[in-house]
């Protein structure tokens, strides 16, 4: 287990301070936008690694917040890693594309019915974002065929295209490098020094918790242990590790050894409204953080 106390920081972990602020151009469940504050005070300070991985984006919160100088952003939603490198590479005609977009119920369900393969790129990533924006409760969930199956959301006025939020998540990806990957892909690229940040869907507290449908196939408890092996071969190589989850009893037991914080966060995106509220999950460390 690394010791890299002296490398952090409780001041700000802006990487690139020039850069404009971004915020997620997604709902995403499980994302770090209500815990950014708790969460951030765990990073190493600005200049203390090398490159910035994290193999589960998702709504990529934490990505932009600290707005690394370069960066890897891996994740298995094809659709998802498709949308960031439109924002990274064509925002102008996405803008554009969205703009044509608007809530309405029947809409809403003639552009879920489109099959994505028969859009442009541009078109897709609009379509991504439009249903994220007016579906039920924000929620990402495709069944085994890989179709987007939530309803309708029927919010008054949600806001479909917001302009500078995505000028300034393009540039912030500017130097990511996306890619729709396995995590295990880390083990041929990541090395000492680089900073990896794991946020996968969290082990069930019960079954009844369940919520892993971000693609076709799920992700199972033995995907938890896998994570955990790639997280210790990590470990011994030298890199700075990061990892969050539930505090499932699994979870202790994959990662002992480590350093596990628990912090209390609010959850607002969760298809069981008596499962939205605070909550208590884990912060995985390699080093030690100064608090």
């Amino acid at each position: 287990m690394l010791q890299f106390a002296e490398l952090m920081s409780q001041t700000s972990i802006l990487q690139n301070p020039i850069a404009r602020a971004a915020t997620p151009i997604v709902k995403w469940a499980g994302g770090k936008s209500a815990s950014l504050a708790q969460i951030s005070s765990y990073f190493p300070k600005n200049g203390s690694y090398e490159r910035y991985f994290e193999p589960f984006i998702g709504g990529g919160a934490m990505f932009f917040r600290l707005q690394p100088h370069e960066s890897y952003l891996f994740d298995l939603n094809e659709s998802l890693i498709e949308l960031y490198q439109i924002v990274r590479d064509d925002v102008d005609h996405l803008i554009q594309a969205l703009q044509k977009h608007h809530n309405d119920r029947d809409y809403f369900y003639e552009v879920r019915a489109k099959q994505p393969d028969t859009l442009s790129p541009v078109e897709r990533a609009a379509r991504f974002i439009f249903l994220n924006r007016t579906c039920y409760n924000g929620l990402y969930r495709v069944n085994r065929s890989g179709q987007f199956n939530v309803p309708f959301g029927r919010y008054k006025n949600p806001r479909i295209c917001d302009v500078d939020n995505l000028r300034a998540a393009s540039d912030a990806l500017q130097k990511a490098h996306l890619e729709a990957a396995d995590f295990e892909s880390l083990l041929s690229r990541a090395g000492r020094g680089d900073l990896i940040y794991f946020d996968p869907p969290y082990e069930p507290l019960s079954r009844t918790a369940n919520f892993t449908t971000y693609t076709s196939d799920g992700f199972t408890s033995d995907d938890q242990r896998r994570l955990a092996n790639v997280f210790r071969t990590l470990d011994a190589r030298g890199c700075m590790l990061m990892a969050s989850n539930s505090s499932a009893p699994l979870i202790y037991e994959l990662y002992d050894g480590y350093h596990i914080h628990e912090i209390n966060v609010r959850r607002a995106i969760n298809s069981d409204p008596d499962g939205r509220g605070s909550i208590k999950e884990l912060l995985i460390t390699n080093f030690r953080p100064v608090l």
